[in-house]
């Protein structure tokens, strides 16, 4: 007989008695799935599969959707599977977790699910779905059985409980992706595997038709949401925490048009858009200051946008400001130039920062040449420019990060692959190098284009970036 899985109950759970208990397991209509649904990009998933079970002849590959995480006591963050585990089934959704996706060593893939609590009937489950907190249909909602599943995917399914025993025991050579799921690391610690983060990042490299659609709905509600904030610019700066204002307003799109945001909103008003990865938000509004969004809509399929705008929270751009954007903006159009298929991947980025390393000599901030700043042992540009000027773009939004070098950083471009070009300058308030009209100003512009066979596509081409751009745009937008 199956040993029944402790309840997730809260200490402020009221009792159930046992006239109660059986009462709720009578009387529910029975509810189906329509027949027809597939998981969306159905068509591509088999050949995804495919693939990773050709990387590794004869061995088995487990691909987990990952666990819950605890925010705070018994409160969990909302799930999100991971992102190989989505690439390869379909399943997006809050109720993949601990589910696991099996390759077995003959290729043949199984799901291994927590199918929907029944609803009484003598199942050892028969109350989980009124009185679980974390997996009760009650409290989280409704997931698929496993014929539903089976019907939703394609792939064969069995319950999540018969995994344990699957890999127990004389057991194949077996590859388990690392930093998944704690619990299976666990259970199996020899089999956690690196290599296999690697491979599966190299087969997400190149987009799918069907890819680069998804990856254009998000860059499509991104620019909405960037819409969005400019309306929301007269409200914020009556706020004590603008800045938390408009991450609020973005938000709301985000979540509208999809799962949420691809990654944390960056709302980085004044000085604050010196600080990269500003995500605190909490600041005010000076309307002569400029304002800095970093944002992205993930939406439901979990391909997510990555868009960054400076713009003036005035409305139009001083002088040093523009002076700033504009070295920003030209550095941008550089490295745009350079992509096309068969480019190696860093050329965007080094040709992006000799421009900046040529403005910033220009203007006598740097007190050597480019040409010197430029070569490998000084770098003192990038005191002005700390990061790098891009990354690829998908299901993450530094997507495919597990890739060797050969394969991404120090590779060639391809088409069908996405990324992100993203140079910024961030003047530090406190750097006594720089001038004083210059302190405390950041800026960066990215966008997302996709590799084509001849150049490349601007996908997020319909937010505007240059000067004049922009100050139209928000003028249209602000009435």
């Amino acid at each position: 007989m199956t040993t029944p899985r402790p309840l997730n109950t809260g200490s402020h759970d009221l009792p159930v008695s046992a006239a109660l208990d059986a009462f709720m397991g009578t009387g529910w209509a029975p509810t189906q799935l329509p027949a027809e649904d597939r998981v969306p990009g159905y068509a591509a998933m088999p050949s995804r599969r495919a693939r990773l079970a050709a990387a590794y002849p004869g061995e088995r590959l487990i691909v987990p959707a990952g666990q819950l995480k605890v925010r705070s006591y018994d409160c969990d963050y909302r799930f999100r599977p991971h992102s190989a585990y989505a690439w390869l089934t379909g399943l997006t959704g809050e109720e993949q977790v601990g589910h696991v996706l099996v390759i077995e060593p003959n290729g043949e893939p199984v799901l291994y699910l927590r199918p929907r609590s029944p609803r009484g009937g003598g199942s050892p489950y028969g109350s989980e779905f009124y009185r679980d907190r974390r997996y009760g249909e009650f409290w989280v909602g409704r997931r698929p059985d496993l014929a539903e599943a089976e019907q939703l995917t394609g792939i064969r399914t069995a319950h999540l409980d018969d995994l344990e025993k699957l890999l127990t025991g004389a057991q194949p050579v077996t590859r388990l992706l690392g930093g998944a799921d704690p619990v299976l690391e666990a259970l199996l610690p020899t089999a956690v595997d690196t290599a296999l983060a690697g491979t599966l990042s190299e087969l997400r490299l190149v987009k799918d038709a069907w890819e680069v659609e998804q990856l254009q709905l998000s860059v499509d509600a991104t620019t909405a949401g960037f819409e969005d904030v400019i309306r929301a610019l007269p409200a914020a700066f009556r706020h004590g925490r603008g800045e938390r204002w408009l991450e609020g307003t973005f938000n709301l799109r985000a979540r509208a048009e999809g799962n949420g945001t691809g990654y944390e909103t960056i709302v980085a008003s004044g000085a604050h858009a010196c600080v990269l990865h500003w995500i605190r938000n909490d600041g005010a509004l000076d309307p002569s200051k400029l304002l800095l969004l970093d944002a992205g809509v993930e939406v439901d399929s979990l391909y997510t946008a990555d868009i960054t705008r400076t713009i003036p929270l005035s409305g139009t751009f001083s002088p040093v400001q523009r002076q700033v954007y504009e070295l920003v903006l030209a550095a941008q159009e550089a490295g745009i130039a350079t992509l096309r298929p068969g480019a190696s991947f860093r050329d965007f980025h080094r040709a992006g920062m000799r421009v900046i390393a040529e403005g910033l000599a220009d203007w006598g901030v740097l007190k050597i040449s480019a040409e010197e700043a430029l070569q490998e042992d000084s770098g003192l540009f990038r005191r002005y420019t700390l990061c790098s000027s891009g990354h690829m773009l998908g299901l993450d939004v530094h997507d495919c990060a597990k890739a060797r070098a050969e394969t991404y950083l120090d590779g060639v471009l391809e088409e069908g692959q996405v990324l992100t070009v993203e140079p910024g300058l961030y003047l530090q308030p406190d750097d006594e190098t720089l001038p004083a009209e210059l302190r405390g100003i950041g800026a960066r512009v990215e966008d997302d284009l996709v590799i084509t066979a001849d150049g490349a596509r601007l996908m997020s081409g319909a937010l505007p970036r240059t000067v004049a751009g922009i100050e139209e745009w928000m003028g249209t937008l602000l009435g």
